[in-house]
């Protein structure tokens, strides 16, 4: 199954999403082009990819040539900016995120699963 990366290129977007989180789970991918882990953790996600357009929804930035938006999730999730990155983003919070080779689709999978047992 490929995976469908929807491309994050503003604040505005990243509104958007958190609106959208309310509807249905919204992963955001931060890459950054010139990292060899991130271009790694990439593929791992779009090789192992499993879910439905219906299931997750999967947001792409591109740290070096939007850093003011990965800021601009930094300070709205509260969270600390790494690259590469993964944020699970529902119902308006982050609810998972990780790092570098921690970005996995089971990692993503078992997130999923903690969040529909609440």
């Amino acid at each position: 199954m490929s995976l469908p990366w929807i491309p994050l290129h503003s604040t505005n977007a990243v509104d958007d999403l958190v609106t959208r989180s309310f509807t249905i789970p919204c992963l955001i991918f931060k890459h950054s082009t010139r990292c060899e882990i991130s271009a790694i953790a990439k593929y791992r996600l779009e090789d192992d990819w499993a879910f439905t357009e219906d299931e997750v929804e999967a947001y792409f930035l591109d740290l070096l040539a939007h850093r003011p938006v990965s800021q601009y999730i930094a300070d709205i999730f509260s969270i600390h900016h790494e690259s590469p990155q993964m944020l699970l983003i529902y119902k308006g919070e982050c609810v998972f995120d990780t790092s570098h080779l921690d970005i996995t689709v089971p990692g993503l999978k078992e997130a999923l699963e903690l969040e529909a047992s609440h």
